[in-house]
């Protein structure tokens, strides 16, 4: 390859690289931005719009309700109560229950991480003793994702006390459809739970962080262009030393 045809080739790809890695940069700051907003508008008292039943039901992608404020009335199935292990809460070890709420009016179930509660260390398979009302209920709650996952030896447990949700397990389970986000119940505890949930903290500076990294490259990129393109190939380039009249 010729001198000036890798020289157009190395400049078209510094460009590129350059361009992509800048745009990847403004797309970080642009996820910042909407979640600093999404977050102002979890933190400001009375501004957030609840969901109800209905406008859960009708959402295409329930998904895209996450962190918002729920009202959501129903009936709760208390026989299929599920105890999350190893879950935390003021730094004691315990259980999360998890009981799904068939939403009024549907079959569409809901799974409602309802509170905390301590564990029987002695008796490590007994379950502890919750209350779960009859009839139909109004929860309050905040739409999350499905708990994270832990790390599990063996086979998934089958039983009431589990490591991990498998939704698709549970819709075979329960047999009916459960929707793919959790509501997180919100209150002063009741029920035998203790429901003092860490606030939520959406990871906005990992945005920035993501950004000055892509925002580096793109700087690097042009550097090193600049350094062995035309810096270094002028400075060694010989020079012209006959003295002029």
């Amino acid at each position: 390859m010729n001198p000036r045809a890798r020289f157009a080739l190395i400049t078209l790809a510094t460009l590129l690289g350059i361009s992509l890695t800048t745009s990847l940069g403004f797309w970080q700051l642009n996820r910042a931005d909407q979640k600093q907003a999404l977050q102002a508008s979890m933190d400001a008292p009375g501004n957030s719009r609840l969901v109800d039943s209905r406008s859960l039901l009708a959402a295409a992608d329930p998904a895209s309700l996450q962190y918002q404020h729920a009202s959501l009335t129903g009936q709760w199935l208390a026989e299929q109560t599920l105890y999350l292990d190893n879950r935390q809460m003021n730094a004691r070890v315990g259980f999360f229950a998890v009981t799904p709420l068939r939403l009024e009016g549907s079959d569409q179930v809901i799974l409602v991480q309802r509170g905390w509660v301590a564990r029987n260390f002695e008796e490590r398979a007994k379950v502890p003793a919750i209350a779960t009302p009859l009839g139909s209920v109004t929860i309050q709650g905040r739409i999350a994702p499905l708990p994270g996952k832990l790390f599990e030896l063996g086979q998934p447990s089958v039983t009431a006390i589990r490591q991990n949700l498998d939704l698709q397990q549970l819709r075979l389970q329960i047999g009916a459809p459960v929707l793919p986000v959790i509501l997180v119940q919100i209150g002063p505890a009741s029920e035998g739970l203790v429901r003092e949930w860490p606030a939520v903290n959406l990871g906005v500076e990992k945005h920035y962080g993501y950004a000055l990294q892509w925002f580096g490259m793109a700087a690097l990129m042009a550097l090193l262009y600049l350094w062995h393109q035309i810096f270094k190939p002028y400075s060694l380039s010989p020079k012209d030393s006959t003295p002029h009249a």
